[in-house]
Parts: C-alpha cells; structure tokens; sequence
C-alpha cells in the first residue's frame, strides 16, 4: 500500500487514482479516506485525478502518541502533496476535514491550490466562549470523550444516527452506511479519535478562513446535527474572500454519503465553473 513518511516518522495511507487534474479529499473524524469512496469514483468516471489519505491515527496510517492537531494534520497533508507534486489541485474537506483544508491551504497552499470546497466544516471555530457566543458548549465534547473512553465501539454505533439524520421521524436507516461508518471509526486508533475531539472543537481558524484566497465553495445542510451551520458555514462564507455558499434544507451532516448524486453535481458544477 502506498504511504508517505513524514518529518516525525509517521506513516499516512494516501490513494491516488487516475489523471488529470488532481482533487484530493480530507475526511472527516473518525472516518478514513474509504468515506470518500462515492466521490472517487464519481469524479474518476469524469476525468479527474483523485487523492485520498487517512489522517494520522485514524484508517491505515500510522497510530502515534501525538500530532493529533490541526497544524500537524495540515503539515501531513502538505507532505502527501509535495510527495505527488501536486498543482492547481482542487482540495475538499468534510467536517474535521473542512478544518484540515483551511489550515492546508492557509499555510501550504500557495501556487499549489487552484480551489478549496468546505463541506459541513467545523471552522471557525466550534466551542462557546465569550468571542463566540453561539458556540457549543464544552460540556458537549466533554461527554463525547466520556463516551469514547468508556465504551468507544458502543459510543460509535450511536453517532452515526444524527449524523446521517436517521433519527429523524420517517428516515429509512441504512444498515451498510451505519455499518460502514462503524468500521472506519474502529480502523482507527482511540487516543488519536480522543485527542481530535479537541482539534477539531477549539481550534480558532478564523485566520485561516481570512487568508484563503482561492475561490471556495462552501455547503452545508440546515439539519446538521453535528456542527450546527449558523456558526459553521455562514461564518465561513463571510470570512472567506472569494467564497460561494449553498446551504441544503433538510440535508444532515452526512449529506456527502445519504445524498451524494445532488452533492456530487454540485461539486462538478463548481470545479469547472
């Protein structure tokens, strides 16, 4: 399997399919890049090249004791582009992924990044504190490490209700995307899934936000249980120079997976836009 070193001796999973010009995919916690299968080969049956790696601790990559941070994630990323040479690439992130794509792009993206696509991205920033007033509170990520530390296989069996939205009255749930999310979330290792609760709850990148200037898609649906979208994409679309919002009504945190077909269109539509 294919894998890049980095600095620090980690080694992170990537997969690279096809040619063209390059789209890479950043997941979201605690999946891996096989979260991204439906995109791939969407967008390798309409010529592009397509580019995902598992996060540091989470899938295939290296399980370390530390690193579990935006900065190291968006350096592992950068490491994974300069060892494919990547350019006037196309980055799209979901949820911790989003975070991960604005700090990359912040910081490395520069002559490399021809566009950036937040999908229901955790940006600026998720916590409640005095500058961000509609935040969620840290008890909530509290009780999301409880949960993790007590029971974690339990604790990633119930998540993926409101995150698909099939909690809500009249929603088939789907046993495979259940079974599916479960399976990459156990791939991974627990301290590093414990350690990104922080990463991707407290890390302000309002900055980030402000520095990315290459044009930006970002998309969230109204119901998105998991990163409420009043303090994720419309901040994002006012803090980002060059942005394009689209805000789905109905759509779930998941809405890449339990609607890909409308979200797949729409991300071609603004990749050749």
């Amino acid at each position: 399997m294919p894998f890049v070193t980095t600095k620090d001796h980690a080694e992170i999973f990537y997969k690279d399919w096809g040619q063209g010009q390059p789209i890479v995919f950043h997941h979201g916690w605690p999946l891996s890049s096989d979260d991204w299968d439906t995109q791939m080969l969407f967008f390798l049956q309409h010529g592009y090249r397509v580019i995902a790696h598992d996060r540091r601790g989470h899938g295939r990559s290296t399980q370390t004791s530390g690193g579990h941070d935006m900065d190291t994630y968006a350096a592992d990323v950068a490491a994974v582009v300069e060892h494919l040479d990547l350019r006037d690439a196309i980055h799209i992130g979901h949820s911790t992924g989003g975070g991960e794509v604005a700090r990359y792009v912040a910081r490395y993206g520069k002559g490399r990044v021809a566009k950036a696509v937040l999908v229901s991205a955790v940006p600026p920033i998720m916590v409640k504190s005095d500058s961000n007033p509609d935040g969620t509170p840290i008890d909530v990520f509290d009780g999301l490490r409880a949960q993790l530390a007590a029971n974690r296989a339990q604790f990633f069996r119930e998540v993926p209700l409101p995150f698909y939205g099939f909690n809500r009255p009249g929603v088939k749930v789907l046993d495979g995307v259940v079974d599916n999310w479960w399976r990459q979330g156990m791939m991974g290792a627990a301290n590093a899934h414990y350690e990104c609760i922080k990463a991707f709850s407290e890390t302000d990148q309002t900055a980030d936000l402000k520095a990315i200037d290459v044009p930006t898609l970002v998309m969230q649906g109204d119901d998105d249980q998991i990163v409420p979208y009043e303090d994720a994409v419309l901040l994002q679309a006012k803090l980002i120079k060059n942005s394009t919002l689209k805000v789905y009504p109905g759509y779930p945190h998941g809405m890449l997976t339990v609607h890909a077909d409308v979200i797949n269109a729409d991300l071609l539509s603004f990749i050749r836009s």
